[in-house]
């Protein structure tokens, strides 16, 4: 787990953009404070920072490799982790291939030169990848099929930038010609959605490379990336009397995972709250380390902490568990720093609970295991129950529907059955968008007047539910789910939260193996007897404790609504919006009515409220350079 950072000139201009390299490196110190590097010839230039995790005395990058009569031809760096690294190398060495180290990075490089792009098929594991082959001139870019690391990348008159974080490229603008404009599409999206949705950044110019994507980048042109992971939830009919053998492949293959994940040269440690993604994980793993230790964290308001199922889940399978409990007051003063290490806003009140649970796990060990992804794979959103509620509307001729939808909006706010009646006369194309509705369109308009309707939430869910048509309603939606919401929302701040530590998040459930059995389970095995992941549950029965086998998910569920009602955070916002300069982007007075209105009970705003306060606090680091987020390590001084 690194952050790389990169230069492919335009021309013959590498030594230029050294200096510039060094000066934004520090910016990501926090992603790989144990080791610095760099390298360069007259074309590429490559920084590196390094968190060391397997291989700790060698694999330094930017790493060199090339084959018998061609020494050093590629140049490489890589931001992530290879967990199926050692049947590469033994895979790689029976076909007459040499290595010079044990690490993970050299079988993608040794792997990239047999295979090429197709390497990327070869990998199991999380990953941002840049290969420079300097006989070819040509630049290899690639992030891991769910999009778990990131990648940001930039095109000028000057070169190609590309780097882990978005900051560094913002460092390197005077260098690049780089414009700083905001991408309004991106802010009505971000509004719309809670996140900024791939490929897209708030910043217009600058852009990531999607999940399960690899690009090909010569100097002087432009980065055009090609899809090579595309999921199709391909349901398999289960014979009756023949499910727990699928129930045994799920649990085979996480069993599989998890042990996978636990390679390392450090200690792992794991996440653990009160459901049963994170003590599956949490049980499997102490197979592997039997004084593994678990972490959570919680709140001292009644009802938004999972601290005791917690707890009683570590002291079921035997593991040392240690808590952290956030106060409003800390939850207040990190939200700026929790801004910056994003790059973009997300509008998640998760992440702040997150923030503080890792800094606590990093006192003890470097890398945890994380129970994200389990929902979208195996189904485990209350909302995926929402096609059997409305399946019989779906026998409603389409005319009847639009009738029946209009009938809807006549209806008072709050009546029985309104909001029924409203999604049932929907496709699911215009109702479901992900798991993040914060605004529609009328309440959008009030804080941003110029918002377009064509620039909503349909204009990136269209492309997708276009691929899944031959899909059941319920793999439509974890399909959808897979490309906005895990990894707009989840995935970043696994990244990004995680890494603000210099803490390795690593997601067992985003496993190839462990999705190759997911995409098979049909719909009437993932929500079955009124439960979600029914399947998982299951598979589950032998390995995780029995009182977490049912239990409702609540994740890191945050007290928003009151605090911001009540003087935790009522205050803190009253000022986020005075003082912010985002005139030109929000109507504040619309937005002060907002907060009045959620104190005084007469709407709970507190989602919208928050997208809002995230994208003033980013606008006024990012933007108006008016917020210091006392970020220590932008002082670190250059040290390549």
């Amino acid at each position: 787990m690194c952050g790389l950072l990169g230069v492919l000139t335009a021309g013959a201009q590498g030594k230029q953009f050294v200096s510039a390299i060094e000066k934004a490196l520090p910016c990501m110190r926090h992603r790989g404070p144990d080791e610095a590097g760099s390298w360069h010839d007259e074309h590429a230039v490559f920084g590196f920072n390094r968190l060391s995790i397997i291989d700790l005395e060698h694999s330094h990058q930017p790493l060199r490799w090339g084959p018998e009569g061609e020494p050093d031809r590629y140049a490489m760096t890589f931001n992530g982790e290879i967990y199926n690294y050692i049947e590469l190398r033994e895979e790689l060495s029976a076909l007459g291939y040499t290595f010079n180290t044990s690490g993970d990075g050299e079988p993608i490089v040794v792997g990239f030169h047999h295979w090429g792009a197709h390497v990327v098929e070869h990998l199991r594991g999380m990953f941002g990848i840049a290969i420079w082959d300097t006989k070819e001139q040509r630049l290899f870019l690639a992030r891991d099929q769910f999009g778990i690391k990131p990648l940001y990348y930039a095109t000028t008159s000057a070169g190609t930038a590309f780097s882990s974080e978005k900051k560094c490229i913002l460092e390197m603008a005077e260098h690049l010609g780089l414009g700083l404009e905001l991408d309004r599409r991106a802010i009505e999206h971000y509004v719309d959605l809670q996140y900024v949705p791939e490929p897209e950044s708030l910043h217009a110019e600058i852009r990531r490379l999607e999940s399960g994507c690899f690009a090909f980048v010569s100097p002087g042109g432009k980065v055009e990336q090609t899809r090579y992971f595309r999921p199709q939830f391909r349901a398999q009919k289960v014979p009756a009397g023949q499910e727990q053998d699928l129930f045994n492949r799920i649990a085979r293959a996480l069993e599989d995972s998890v042990e996978k994940h636990m390679r390392a040269d450090v200690t792992v440690g794991s996440f653990l709250s009160g459901g049963i993604d994170s003590t599956a994980i949490a049980t499997l793993a102490k197979r592997h380390n039997p004084d593994l230790l678990t972490f959570t964290t919680g709140f001292e308001r009644e009802g938004y902490s999972e601290v005791d199922v917690a707890a009683e889940s570590a002291a079921a399978i035997g593991v040392e568990h240690i808590v952290k409990i956030v106060s409003p007051e800390e939850y207040a003063n990190a939200i700026p720093k929790i801004m910056w290490y994003l790059d973009d806003p997300v509008a998640d009140p998760s992440l702040v609970p997150l923030y503080f649970v890792a800094q606590e796990a990093r006192k003890h060990v470097k890398v945890v295991l994380s129970g994200e992804g389990a929902d979208e794979l195996f189904g485990g959103y209350t909302i995926y129950k929402e096609p059997l509620s409305l399946a019989p509307f779906e026998m409603i001729p389409s005319p009847l529907r639009k009738g029946l939808r209009q009938l809807s909006k006549v209806l008072p706010e709050g009546m029985k059955g309104k909001s029924l009646l409203e999604r049932g006369s929907m496709t699911m194309e215009e109702r479901y968008y992900g798991n993040a509705r914060s605004f529609n369109f009328a309440q959008m308009q009030r804080v941003i007047p110029w918002a377009k309707r064509e620039w909503d939430h349909r204009e990136v869910t269209a492309p997708i539910y276009a691929q899944s048509g031959h899909m059941d309603p319920v793999a439509r939606m974890q399909h959808l789910d897979l490309f906005t919401w895990m990894r707009g929302d989840i995935l970043v701040k696994a990244d990004k939260i995680n890494m603000a530590h210099s803490l390795e998040l690593r997601v067992p459930f985003l496993d190839k193996v462990v999705f190759e059995v997911a995409e098979s389970i049909p719909h009437d095995l993932k929500i079955a007897n009124n439960t979600t992941k029914y399947a998982l549950r299951k598979a589950m029965e032998q390995i995780v404790p029995p009182h977490v086998l049912h239990r409702k998910k609540l994740g890191f569920p945050v007290p928003m609504r009151h605090w911001l009602a009540g003087d935790e955070l009522y205050g803190w916002a009253q000022d986020t919006i005075s003082a912010s300069g985002t005139d030109e982007i929000f109507d504040k007075k619309a937005v002060m009515e907002m907060l009045v209105e959620h104190r005084q009970g007469v709407s709970d705003h507190s989602r919208r409220l928050w997208t809002v306060l995230a994208f003033m606090v980013w606008h006024g680091i990012f933007v108006e350079k008016r917020i210091d987020p006392g970020i220590e390590q932008r002082d670190y001084p250059v040290y390549l």
